[in-house]
């Protein structure tokens, strides 16, 4: 029986480019984002040992009714906070397929402000 070959999609393909120009090391780890339509997910990987380093979502904040946006800035401050002890002071952004626009964007602005480079 003959295979059926896999075509990517288009946001396949944009990650896969993003994902090619970058790698995170232990001092510089690899900060990607994952987005849906509810929540944000943010991790911070080595990707010499293919090991999470930090990791923080929306479940680890409680809170009140708030915009996606409020939520991703709350995740975000959060995942600094984790980074901070961890002794990580600078990442790799990958943005994944996503458009570095709205909640990613606030995303990496919020680690910038939070003291970690991006």
């Amino acid at each position: 029986m003959a295979k059926i070959a896999h075509t990517l999609t288009k946001a396949e393909r944009r990650e896969r480019r993003v994902r090619a120009k970058i790698i995170g090391t232990l001092e510089r780890p690899r900060l990607t984002v994952f987005r849906s339509n509810k929540h944000v997910y943010l991790q911070a990987i080595n990707d010499e040992k293919g090991e999470t380093l930090v990791a923080s979502s929306e479940k680890e904040i409680t809170g009140e009714k708030a915009t996606k946006t409020e939520k991703a800035v709350a995740v975000a401050k959060v995942l600094a906070e984790k980074a901070k002890k961890a002794k990580i002071h600078a990442v790799v952004f990958d943005r994944g397929s996503y458009r570095y626009h709205g909640r990613v964007k606030v995303i990496a602005e919020t680690l910038r402000e939070m003291g970690i480079q991006v």
